[in-house]
């Protein structure tokens, strides 16, 4: 029964990202102005629109909200199952016209991400996975990489910990360092085998790391 409750969800999930790209397609990478929170995070037009339309998709009664573009509605804590969401995860990148920026969404169940799809609208990827389900992209299965050293692997840091020079401790290493924007994404990547590894250096949001695929 789990398991199908699973997939509803991500049929979902798979709708409303459908409906993220449509708005995605009335803006254009690198030709769109930025407002910048308080921590110096940008903001874009964008991110406003998509996490309108996530919402109005996704939600219904009885769910809790979280949105790194919403102002967070704590009855959520007392909610079963909460969506997650990041309506645009690489923003700086999405400014600068660099496609590594997504849309990040996880359904989140006692506390356990149970769901979640994660759409790049510049390089068309979508991926999907569930507990149960298995991980997909572009509808076709995927799996992790079986790689079991880092000896030659492909490893996805942040542009930004590469540009603050936080990853210089890792030169010379036996493996690759592809400085690569959006937490998401990189996660996605790594669910599809697309890359080996990703980790982070600075402490990251939920909304950052929830819907990285999950297949069991």
């Amino acid at each position: 029964m789990n398991n199908q409750i699973h997939t509803e969800t991500l049929e979902r999930i798979h709708s409303a990202l459908k409906a993220a790209r449509e708005v995605f397609s009335g803006f254009t990478a690198g030709a769109i102005a930025a407002e910048y929170k308080i921590g110096h995070d940008p903001v874009t037009e964008a991110d406003r629109a998509v996490d309108a339309v996530l919402r109005k998709e996704l939600l219904r009664e009885g769910e809790g909200w979280l949105s790194e573009e919403s102002v967070d509605d704590l009855s959520r804590l007392d909610k079963r199952r909460v969506w997650v969401v990041d309506p645009l995860d690489g923003t700086r990148e999405f400014v600068a016209g660099i496609p590594e920026f997504c849309v990040s969404v996880a359904m989140v169940e006692d506390g356990r991400p149970v769901a979640g799809g994660i759409c790049n609208p510049a390089t068309d990827e979508l991926f999907l996975g569930a507990i149960g389900c298995g991980v997909t992209c572009n509808g076709k299965p995927v799996r992790p990489s079986q790689r079991t050293s880092l000896n030659g692997a492909l490893v996805l840091a942040s542009r930004s910990e590469v540009k603050r020079g936080e990853w210089k401790q890792f030169e010379g290493a036996n493996f690759k360092i592809r400085p690569m924007g959006s937490v998401a994404y990189k996660l996605a990547l790594v669910s599809a085998g697309l890359a080996d590894v990703t980790f982070t250096l600075t402490p990251k949001n939920e909304w950052d790391v929830a819907a990285a695929p999950p297949s069991s």
